[in-house]
């Protein structure tokens, strides 16, 4: 399955305004430099996340952009839909018609099998648990460069 990048920079800039936020909103740019995302194509992503109710916007020197529910509340599958819209596998899983082995053809109830599993874990994953396990990896990140120097 391919992940378009507009989600993986939809995501990254979810789990970095849960991270910053601090009661306030998130500017753009220093979303863009920390996670390496170009600001034009950011701004694209973010106007999308806003339109679904998914990102707040404030506007001014003093605006940003912060999350519009709790990070627990925005599930990949949410911002999958968001950005990427109903993609499938293969197109035979949304429209029978289009190929001839249909009728009889094993490899499509692997492929809709593969599609569910996707699905459901991405349903069950949330900005909250990629946020929790941001953080983790940067403790063990930090112990491992303390016992270092």
């Amino acid at each position: 399955m391919h992940i378009p990048i507009k989600v993986d920079y939809g995501v990254r800039a979810l789990v970095d305004i849960a991270l910053h936020s601090d009661g306030g909103p998130v500017q753009a740019a220093q979303i863009a430099r920390r996670m390496a995302i170009p600001e034009p194509y950011l701004a694209q992503v973010l106007r999308a996340l806003r339109k679904q109710n998914i990102l707040h916007s404030q506007r001014g020197p003093q605006g940003g952009h912060s999350l519009a529910m709790e990070p627990s509340e925005i599930r990949l599958s949410d911002v999958m839909s968001c950005l990427a819209g109903a993609e499938t596998l293969v197109a035979c899983l949304d429209d029978v018609e289009i190929c001839v082995h249909a009728p009889a053809c094993a490899q499509r109830e692997v492929w809709r099998d593969v599609a569910r599993a996707v699905y459901d874990i991405l349903g069950s994953t949330s900005i909250a648990d990629l946020v929790a396990r941001t953080r983790e990896i940067d403790a063990v990140r930090e112990m491992t460069f303390a016992g270092v120097r």
